[in-house]
């Protein structure tokens, strides 16, 4: 009998969501994916002080130059294990700034190259904010692949495929989290799930209007939201979740079909500026969602901050004493 997980990879590019190099070599996915909040817990394991040793000397005392860094240093490590796509994030606060969006991934791939990789194994991941969408326009024209993230709306979704962004992280875990709360139940079944029916929607809205951006489902609360999209192109999973699918045998039925997304009766939206504003503001979800993700990551970059600029401060100390 074959395990979910090794049903799910005959159906769905299976993507590991983490900075744990360990937990990658574990799982061999294609791809792999990180945010801060993914860094900051990584770089607070006594494994990786390395990593963050090695970007503290390169930055030699400017903390923005380091943060670069150490978010490079461990995506070239995770480039020696999976063989696809490494996402790295540019920094949150920037996610309503399009042309310092667009300056921070350039310095990434530049840091990148400075190491022998090669842009096109690099998504730059970005804030879905219409901002955001903008800078990575212009990136994908410079050839530099980026990764939208934070989607909680299909107005996001359309706006991403209409700038031609590679590929768009939707969230299902964040969305049932909020209609839990919002409407007072302790969850869902799997087909009703509201995250799963959000990317399912966006899935089907791509192939029915022959849009190439990739769709990777994330941010996953159980399995079951995991095997109800099997056949979405891309599934980004954590590794608890990646080992309880490794555990439970039986077979997986494809669930997102997209032959049959195409003769489905799905209206086109041209996306505009103020249709993707007034999308948003109508959708109380999403708005939340996305303020509330850029917040938290946001968060995150400014406790690694702390952990780098003690590390220099020490490291200031060290030279002042010899």
């Amino acid at each position: 009998m074959v395990t979910q997980v090794e049903c799910l990879k005959k159906l769905t590019t299976v993507v590991c969501d983490t900075g744990d190099f360990n937990a990658i070599k574990k799982f061999a996915p294609q791809d792999a994916t990180t945010n801060p909040s993914l860094i900051y817990k990584a770089a607070m394991m006594e494994e990786y002080a390395s990593v963050v040793d090695e970007a503290v000397a390169y930055g030699d005392g400017d903390v923005s130059v380091t943060m670069d860094k150490l978010a490079v240093a461990f995506g070239t490590e995770i480039t020696k294990i999976v063989p696809g796509y490494v996402s790295t994030e540019v920094d949150a606060r920037l996610s309503f700034d399009t042309d310092a969006t667009i300056a921070k991934a350039l310095e990434l791939i530049k840091m990148y190259e400075e190491v022998g990789i090669k842009k096109e194994r690099i998504l730059i991941k970005i804030a879905a904010t219409w901002e955001g969408i903008q800078a990575a326009k212009v990136l994908e024209q410079f050839g530099i692949t980026c990764n939208l993230t934070l989607i909680f709306s299909i107005a996001q979704a359309i706006a991403c495929a209409e700038a031609g962004c590679t590929l768009i992280s939707p969230f299902v875990g964040r969305i049932m989290d909020w209609y839990k709360k919002s409407q007072g139940v302790e969850g869902y079944a799997p087909a009703e799930d509201p995250g799963v029916m959000s990317v399912t929607a966006i899935f089907n809205y791509y192939k029915k209007h022959g849009h190439d951006t990739i769709v990777m489902g994330a941010s996953f609360r159980n399995t079951d939201e995991i095997t109800e999209l099997a056949g979405c192109d891309r599934l980004t999973i954590s590794p608890p979740l990646l080992d309880q699918l490794s555990s439970t045998q039986g077979n997986l039925p494809l669930k997102l079909d997209a032959e049959k997304a195409k003769s489905m009766d799905i209206p086109k939206i041209d996306m505009t500026e103020n249709t993707f504003r007034w999308m948003m503001n109508e959708d109380p979800m999403a708005t939340e969602k996305v303020a509330e993700g850029i917040r938290g990551f946001a968060k995150d970059i400014v406790k690694l901050e702390q952990i780098v600029q003690d590390k220099i401060n020490a490291k200031n100390k060290k030279r002042r004493t010899r």
